[in-house]
């Protein structure tokens, strides 16, 4: 696992002097655009522990933002990235190409949802991969629209800010944005007019009516969507709405694209998010967890889609580099060895259980939701309005940094504290993290 001792220690404040100093640096040499969820400097990693430069052991409820699931310094992933390090740093697939990328799609292929042939194209960022399926889907139907989804979110570059529903901070200032992207309704059942149970049918109703009245099916290339909405607030759209627009995508020719860069790998208690109901994508995007903390991402999909782009169509200098191959072959086999698909289950039961039992004792918690160890609860002002709590859920957030625990907040209103524990965290690194959490709902 990883040397790092599994336990949290406290011994300055939070942040410390020595995070302070570096913070000044910081300030003095890197852009303001660039924020940090919590102002202190790594000095190593692993397990379910990051230590800072003061000493301080902090619980890792983040994982870099859903990214080392394998923790932040795993065996197979050091020693397989190290070797590739010693051999070669970079040639360019493009000019002269190497097995890692080819072994990189080939586990792609095996691992995503579906038994057609499959290829893949490897890129930096989930944002690059994205980017890429729509090229993708653009050339295989020879249509231009793009139909995407309200609290979706799927980057930072113009066209995946453009498909992104949140303004602040993502889209606010940076415009004008790519055209022919069009937004149609999401079944987030906690906020369904007429309740969950009616989410499902009713959403995708509208989303389909909205898409067949104002865009014309005809013109769609692509249709994107989170299996499971990630920044948008861990939303889980109600059943039955994902499998009737998979449905109406293959019905009129549109690429049905999932966007699994925060929930594939592991990370929902199975491979990929869209495998819960039996959604097989006709392209997978693929970042975040896939490479233990090294830079890569993918498209995979369909070989006779894959293949509609033009040779010299794809690619990029740095997709698909050796160092951050090898480190998802190492990723993988972590995965595989410690079997993190029942690791991310368990953490959902025992995650649940403790926070539906906060709900019980805090009427701040209006909903507790997500699978595997991709958790969330949704903070509210009051429980039958719903008006979100954006202040508490940023005081909670404090709270718990304060502590030594790490978390982060998501949400369209902002009001959404969500848990992304690597999945290798002992259990009682867990629970210490979960009564933190405790605490500060006692206390705020």
């Amino acid at each position: 696992m990883t040397a790092l001792p599994q336990e949290r220690r406290i011994v300055t404040a939070i942040p410390g002097p020595k995070s302070q100093e570096l913070q000044a640096r910081r300030t003095a040499a890197v852009a303001q655009g660039v924020g940090s969820v919590l102002p202190v400097f790594t000095a190593r990693a692993g397990g379910g522990i990051i230590e800072d430069v003061d000493g301080n052991r902090l619980i890792d409820f983040g994982s870099g933002i859903a990214v080392t699931s394998v923790g932040a310094s795993a065996e197979a992933v050091v020693r397989r990235a190290a070797a590739q390090l010693a051999d070669f740093t970079h040639t360019c697939f493009m000019v002269t190409p190497y097995e890692g990328y080819v072994e990189v799609a080939e586990a792609l292929a095996e691992l995503t949802p579906g038994d057609h042939a499959k290829k893949s194209a490897l890129f930096n960022s989930g944002a690059e991969a994205v980017e890429n399926a729509v090229k993708v889907a653009r050339a295989h139907t020879k249509r231009q629209a793009v139909v995407v989804f309200d609290h979706g979110y799927h980057g930072r570059t113009n066209l995946t800010m453009a498909l992104t529903s949140k303004n602040m901070p993502y889209k606010h200032g940076f415009g004008p944005f790519a055209p022919e992207v069009y937004r149609v309704p999401v079944a987030y059942g906690y906020r369904w007019p007429t309740g969950p149970q009616n989410a499902g049918p009713e959403a995708a109703a509208q989303a389909i009516d909205q898409i067949t009245k104002q865009v014309g099916p005809d013109n769609v290339a692509a249709i994107i969507i989170e299996p499971l909405l990630g920044e948008g607030g861990f939303i889980e759209p109600a059943k039955g709405f994902l499998p009737a627009i998979r449905d109406f995508a293959a019905a009129n020719g549109i690429v049905f694209v999932a966007d699994e860069i925060q929930s594939g790998f592991c990370r929902t208690g199975q491979w990929f998010a869209c495998e819960d109901e039996g959604i097989v994508p006709d392209l997978i995007t693929t970042a975040k967890g896939i490479a233990g903390g090294l830079p890569l991402a993918a498209v995979t999909g369909r070989a006779e889609i894959m293949d509609a782009a033009h040779a010299g169509g794809l690619g990029g200098t740095y997709g698909g580099n050796p160092v951050a191959c090898a480190g998802a072959l190492g990723a993988i086999e972590t995965m595989r060895d410690l079997d993190l698909n029942a690791r991310a289950k368990a953490i959902e039961v025992t995650m649940k259980a403790r926070l539906t039992a906060m709900a019980e004792k805090f009427e701040v918690i209006g909903d507790v939701r997500g699978r595997g160890a991709m958790i969330a609860i949704e903070l509210v002002k009051d429980r039958t309005t719903k008006e979100p709590a954006p202040e508490a859920t940023a005081a909670l957030a404090k709270a718990c940094h304060q502590e030594g625990l790490l978390v982060l907040t998501c949400g369209t209103y902002g009001n959404v504290l969500r848990f992304l524990p690597p999945l290798v965290i002992g259990e009682d690194l867990l629970n210490e993290g979960l009564d933190i959490i405790e605490q500060a709902f006692a206390r705020i």
